[in-house]
């Protein structure tokens, strides 16, 4: 039987901030448990398990030494910094949006079909207020786009229910609003960024 990543909490992302402001985004970090725990105001026991929690998720890497532990601050964990940081954005700046960059790219054929289906069609319309084209505009972000995309979690977006076909289940969605902008200076308003709960593309590709 598979076993589910352990809860990362708010102590164990105390932990990780604490690893990224000693260096661990750019590069492994000498990182004793004793100090860690001073810096965290919690024993050297309690430390160590939440750096375990945070490697066991996939937050960090480590290499355990005689004398400490060399940490780094994973891509997965950089994307929960970002949520972080986008939280804290929103409650001292108000309405913050999250920007987003790439190329136009082509997708796997499955957007016209998807989006003009009459069980989200009729959401699209009702709650985004217009019709939307019958198919997506798929974006290969760069590298430092897919590390912002987690600032979405902090943004309101509107929920597309799933929904049950003749022969299948349509899993929900998220909508969010959003402009594009090309590199030409034209600009296309409105629009969403669609997020499928259910996806075949990576989380570089975008629409």
């Amino acid at each position: 039987m598979a076993t589910s990543a352990p809860a990362v909490g708010h102590a164990e992302v105390a932990a990780l901030k604490t690893v990224a402001l000693k260096g661990g985004f750019a590069e492994p970090v000498k990182v004793s448990c004793a100090a860690l725990a001073d810096r965290l105001d919690a024993s050297s026991q309690t430390a160590s398990r939440r750096l375990q929690r945070l490697e066991e998720a996939g937050f960090v890497e480590r290499e355990v030494v005689s004398d400490g532990q060399w940490v780094s601050v994973t891509d997965d964990g950089r994307h929960r910094l970002h949520g972080e940081y986008a939280d804290y954005r929103r409650i001292f700046e108000g309405g913050v949006g999250v920007a987003l960059e790439g190329a136009v790219t082509s997708g796997m054929g499955e957007g016209r079909h998807y989006i003009s289906l009459p069980g989200y069609m009729e959401q699209f319309v009702d709650r985004l207020e217009y019709e939307p084209f019958h198919g997506t505009l798929n974006v290969d972000l760069t590298d430092e786009s897919v590390r912002a995309r987690a600032g979405l979690a902090s943004v309101d977006g509107v929920p597309i229910d799933g929904w049950e076909g003749e022969e299948r289940t349509y899993g929900p969605a998220t909508c969010y609003r959003a402009s594009v902008e090309t590199t030409d200076g034209e600009s296309f308003d409105p629009c969403h960024v669609i997020v499928p709960e259910r996806t075949h593309h990576d989380e570089r590709n975008w629409r």
